[in-house]
């Protein structure tokens, strides 16, 4: 009798439902969600090739991507054997569109991190902490937020020679203060709920609590923030390189080749327009990624 009544009791567990887990549903969400997977897809796919190609291209095929051929100079798509035509220096435009997806989504993902892990770490000091350390922070954002971007990305163009890195880093140090407006609001609500109060009062130092019980709390926020940043970080690129304060060729940028282009709009159209769908295409994708996890993390969908 009483192996029959575990056994039925182990039957009767077996059948409860598993509890589910946030990140698992997230995770099956947008597993579900097409336009997401599509948009995921998309964006590897240019990362992949505008990684790897380089290399090989440099080293099995041995060219140059700053190579010049005047009696080739405005070759139209598939004309002697450029795939997508040459340009104004007789330059081939696919080589150039691979390189400069490697520079353009190179400060996409560094600057956007590097935006995102700034605005974390002064939005949790800020928001945890408060008093003089909010007061402090507080001051950065709103002095940061009063003074035009443009303006301070003019002043670091003349003080420092546009770079992949130095673009990365100033744009980085100018970008945070929206991320860390938003951590530090989280962080003030979080602070006072029930699971943190009980951490501190059994003793969990501040830095464990930042960590393990807030931290993951205002992650999921952060993570759409992050890819709706790294679109927007290649339109600015695009736009500091139309003003001429952006790389400077000969290293090729998607924002400086659609700059370039535009004194040769009649010659050579397909120089205007690679490079612009491009960064449509990829700017597109970041903000697609961004809608779904913010779909995929809404609490409110999972809750019965």
């Amino acid at each position: 009798m009483g192996s029959q009544a575990e056994i039925a009791e182990l039957s009767q567990l077996e059948d409860r439902p598993r509890s589910r887990s946030f990140w698992r549903d997230a995770f099956q969400f947008i597993l579900r969600d097409r336009l997401t997977m599509l948009a995921i897809g998309v964006l590897l796919i240019f990362t992949f090739i505008c990684t790897l190609m380089p290399v090989v291209i440099e080293r099995v095929f041995e060219l140059d991507v700053n190579s010049t051929s005047i009696p080739n100079r405005f070759r139209q798509p598939g004309e002697a054997g450029y795939l997508l035509g040459s340009d104004q220096l007789g330059r081939d435009q696919l080589l150039r569109l691979i390189y400069g997806g490697r520079v353009s989504l190179t400060i996409a993902y560094l600057a956007s991190i590097l935006t995102v892990f700034i605005g974390i770490t002064l939005g949790l000091l800020a928001g945890y902490y408060g008093r003089g350390i909010d007061d402090a922070i507080s001051w950065a954002i709103n002095t940061l937020s009063a003074i035009p971007p443009l303006f301070l990305l003019l002043i670091a163009s003349a003080v420092w020679e546009p770079s992949t890195e130095v673009l990365v880093v100033v744009l980085a140090a100018l970008g945070w203060v929206g991320t860390s407006r938003l951590v530090r609001g989280e962080v003030l609500s979080l602070k006072e709920r029930d699971y943190v109060l009980a951490a501190r009062a059994l003793g969990a130092s501040d830095l464990r609590i930042l960590i393990s019980h807030i931290l993951p709390n205002v992650f999921s926020i952060v993570m759409v923030t992050m890819t709706i940043i790294a679109g927007n970080l290649i339109l600015i690129e695009s736009g500091l390189s139309y003003l001429g304060v952006g790389i400077q060729p000969p290293t090729p940028t998607w924002g400086n080749m659609l700059t370039d282009s535009r004194s040769y709009f009649v010659t050579g159209v397909h120089l205007v327009f690679t490079p612009g769908i491009l960064i449509m295409i990829t700017v597109l994708c970041f903000y697609l990624v961004g809608d779904g996890l913010r779909d995929a993390l809404d609490p409110r969908r999972y809750q019965q």
